[in-house]
């Protein structure tokens, strides 16, 4: 029967069961004998039968999807930004739910419309600012939702992501550990401090106050996307802090860039300027040297936000913050 829509009617016939019957061994509403769900489960393989997603929701006041609002904006790493997408849409699939994609230009319209018009059960947000213009917003709606990211004010708020305060006070300590006196963090592109972005705000927050619990020097810069800017960067950094020993990357799309830079500036790693990045594992490990790292756990990050706006759902108590503990690898380049 392929090449149109089959109905529930026609796996019925094929059965020899009620229509009633189909629906309840679909639903689990209601007990049926095991052979006669089993005569309702092979007619629905062999007939290529799919309950109509439409119906299901009326059904359940549920439309088994959720919104996903990813940032692609500028100064974004697109590589990452997708590894978090693909695992909320897996964790999702887990639970039987879909993903709608809405980008966050759309900002509080986007959100009202797909609230507004009962598309999705909940909504999962990256990009969070630290004054994010949706939080009000998030705090009316009666559709639960889960931010990956913290604003400055989360009360009344699920929050879920790596700890970035931590994780450049771990990457300043680490240095300081291995005797280096002055560093730098190489950070994101001026527009994502610009917009007041979370995680960079607070990654550059965690690294200047370990400066101070480690009595070294230090300075915090942004850090652009090109080789050019890159380049031009390293270089007035090693000129201005001639005793500057130590670099603290975090920004994905410069990684390869500063490694670079410092190559064509004759300086070598880690013997004259030691590298620490935050960014995935396998962007360390491809690198030469290969990086030592703070992880950034986007798959994990992705799967607790799905399970704890499924717990919402389902009116189980959350917790309003979560934090993952920053795990730094040595590797080469330290």
């Amino acid at each position: 029967m392929s090449g149109r829509t089959v109905t529930i009617a026609e796996v019925a016939k094929h059965a020899g069961v009620a229509v009633s019957t189909v629906s309840y061994v679909l639903s689990g509403k209601r007990t049926i004998s095991a052979d006669t769900r089993r005569r309702v489960l092979d007619s629905v393989r062999v007939l290529g039968y799919h309950p109509n997603a439409g119906a299901r929701a009326l059904a359940s006041k549920r439309s088994n999807v959720i919104a996903l609002v990813l940032p692609l904006r500028a100064g974004m790493h697109v590589p990452v930004l997708m590894r978090f997408a693909s695992a909320v849409v897996t964790a999702a699939r887990r639970f039987d739910h879909d993903v709608l994609l809405l980008t966050a230009d759309e900002g509080t319209a986007g959100i009202r419309r797909v609230a507004a018009s009962a598309l999705v059960d909940a909504l999962v947000l990256m990009d969070v600012e630290l004054d994010d213009l949706r939080v009000p917003l998030l705090r009316e709606l009666p559709e639960p939702s889960v931010l990956i990211g913290f604003p400055a004010e989360p009360a009344g708020l699920t929050c879920v992501d790596l700890d970035f305060r931590a994780a450049g006070a771990r990457c300043v300590e680490h240095l300081a550990e291995r005797g280096h006196e002055e560093i730098a963090l190489l950070g994101a592109p001026s527009v994502v401090y610009d917009r007041g972005t979370g995680f960079a705000t607070r990654t550059r927050e965690g690294f200047v106050e370990a400066l101070g619990t480690h009595g070294i020097e230090g300075v915090a810069l942004p850090c652009e996307e090109t080789f050019d800017e890159v380049y031009e960067t390293v270089r007035d950094l090693l000129l201005d802090h001639p005793g500057l020993s130590g670099l603290v990357v975090h920004n994905e799309s410069a990684v390869g860039h500063v490694l670079a830079a410092l190559r064509q500036l004759g300086r070598r790693v880690p013997d004259d300027v030691a590298v620490v990045a935050i960014c995935p594992d396998d962007v360390a490990e491809r690198a030469s040297p290969p990086l030592t790292s703070v992880l950034i756990p986007a798959e994990e990050v992705g799967r607790e936000a799905v399970r704890l706006v499924m717990d919402k759902l389902e009116g189980r108590v959350v917790p309003d913050s979560t934090l993952l503990t920053p795990q730094l690898a040595v590797r080469a380049s330290s």
